[in-house]
């Protein structure tokens, strides 16, 4: 109770610093927008922003309501053109500097966020002297209703988190292409320096033997059972290239067994755990894959380890992947290891990576991708208990009674004025009570529908997502 009352105290001492900053904040923008000293502008941005995100610090580590920033993602920096000048509309400037401050200007005057947070700032102090009475008496409810005040301004809406997908989409699709390219040209690469110029001897090897051939047979077929010999280490080398656009065996038996393969490959002693009773999709098995490849061939190759772990395993609709090895550690994806590739690769799937990596080891790398495993693993998923199952069943059984007899077809009687009252309970009813009973059985019946849908939505949300259709809104 202390705790809670010192946070009450904290929140309302934090008034002394909030009404004189409404005071300099009106000032900075009425010079900004009202006498053209739009230099201001950015800095008084900056400031309330600050208090509004200390706002929600505070908000989720005291209520535990985390209140997700709503603002626009940052323009991208200005990219030259081909002459080295940096368009603006239609101004060409030298430097990015300018085009960098206009993009930056337009972001902050046209987010609504901006305008969100100042008018939180105006009313803040309101809205804290009037719950002060609530604070006092319960102070658990009271920055609780606060907290969902705070949300209510200070929260991301539709437009914000639309915005900020689109801008994460966009740099998940370039990291892919990215990504694609660069194996391209290593395809490219191990072609052109490998099969190509193997083949290319081969066919001056058969040459030879075509001139050789009459004049000296002895020579010839030396030289073919060279031919043999480079054709053979073509097709390794063809086998060892294909392996590395898709192996065979990752797409024969899955992910699991090709990661094992790899094990066995490996110079290291590689133990391989896999807990997966569904095969991932191919192209999410091929990025897990490629990624656990690299990350076994950085242990072997850069961290001297002797041994290593690889555990596969799932939750729900999530894949999970980690990799541990006894090696020097010390892995840094500034430094050119590889790991900066693996996380693009990841993106394509919103995955991320952590490493945990000390010096002297051991090396921990944990891959997380959400939702990228198949819908029918919603089989899987835990059902409705039965209680609720049969309280879902009695509400569809009886919502309608309140609702439609008893609600609408009531309400028309009375309308219309009818004069038969039948079984409708409403019309039997002093006149002053008919409407308002009315009112109360279409709501009654509406409740019910309601919590008949809500129940099984709050249960499992992903599995009524997946299950439920219009005319079948709830899960079986």
């Amino acid at each position: 109770m202390l705790r809670r009352y010192g946070r009450v105290a904290t929140l309302l001492a934090l008034l002394v610093v909030q009404v004189p900053l409404i005071a300099v904040s009106l000032v900075m923008l009425v010079l900004s927008v009202a006498l053209g000293m739009v230099f201001l502008f950015p800095p008084q941005v900056r400031m309330v922003r600050g208090v509004a995100e200390l706002n929600r610090r505070l908000m989720r580590r005291w209520t535990g309501l985390a209140i997700e920033a709503p603002y626009l993602p940052k323009p991208p920096p200005p990219v030259p053109q081909a002459d080295g000048f940096y368009r603006y509309d239609r101004t060409l400037y030298k430097t990015p500097r300018i085009p960098a401050w206009n993009d930056r200007w337009k972001w902050l005057i046209t987010d609504p966020a901006t305008w969100r947070d100042d008018f939180w700032l105006v009313l803040d102090p309101l809205m804290k002297v009037t719950l002060a009475p609530v604070f006092l008496l319960l102070p658990a409810q009271g920055l609780r209703l606060y907290a969902l005040w705070s949300d209510l301004l200070l929260g991301a809406t539709a437009n914000s988190r639309l915005a900020n997908q689109v801008t994460h989409l966009k740099r998940t699709r370039n990291l892919a292409t990215d990504s694609q390219a660069a194996e391209m040209r290593r395809i490219e690469r191990d072609l052109h320096d490998g099969t190509q110029a193997r083949l290319v001897a081969i066919g001056m090897t058969l040459g030879a033997v075509e001139q050789l051939v009459d004049q000296d047979p002895a020579a010839a077929k030396a030289l073919l059972a060279k031919a043999r010999e480079a054709s053979s280490e073509t097709l390794t080398e063809l086998r060892r290239v294909i392996r590395g656009i898709h192996p065979p065996v990752l797409a024969e038996r899955g992910l699991g067994d090709a990661v094992r393969a790899l094990a066995m490959d490996s110079p290291m002693q590689v133990s391989v755990e896999v807990d997966l009773p569904h095969r991932p999709d191919a192209p999410v098995e091929a990025a897990a894959y490629f990624a656990v490849s690299e990350l076994l061939s950085n242990a072997a190759r850069h961290g001297d380890a002797r041994t290593a772990v690889v555990d596969i395993s799932s939750r729900e609709a999530d894949l999970r992947i980690t990799v541990t090895d006894d090696g020097m550690g010390g892995a840094d994806p500034a430094k050119g290891s590889g790991l900066a590739g693996i996380e693009r690769r990841l993106a394509a799937f919103d995955g991320v990576l952590a490493l945990n990596s000390p010096p002297g080891g051991p090396t921990t790398v944990t891959m997380h991708l959400p939702k990228v495993l198949s819908q029918h693993w919603a089989t899987d998923l835990p059902k409705l208990p039965r209680n609720k199952m049969i309280l879902v069943g009695l509400l569809w059984a009886t919502a309608w009674c309140p609702t439609f007899p008893q609600g609408f077809v009531a309400a028309i009687f009375k309308l219309i004025d009818f004069d038969e009252k039948t079984w409708f309970l409403a019309l039997h009813l002093p006149e002053p009570w008919q409407w308002p009973t009315i009112i109360a059985m279409i709501t009654l019946g509406l409740t019910m529908h309601i919590m008949a849908i809500r129940i099984p939505a709050v249960h499992n949300r992903e599995r009524w997502m997946m299950e439920a259709t219009p005319t079948k809104p709830w899960c079986p």
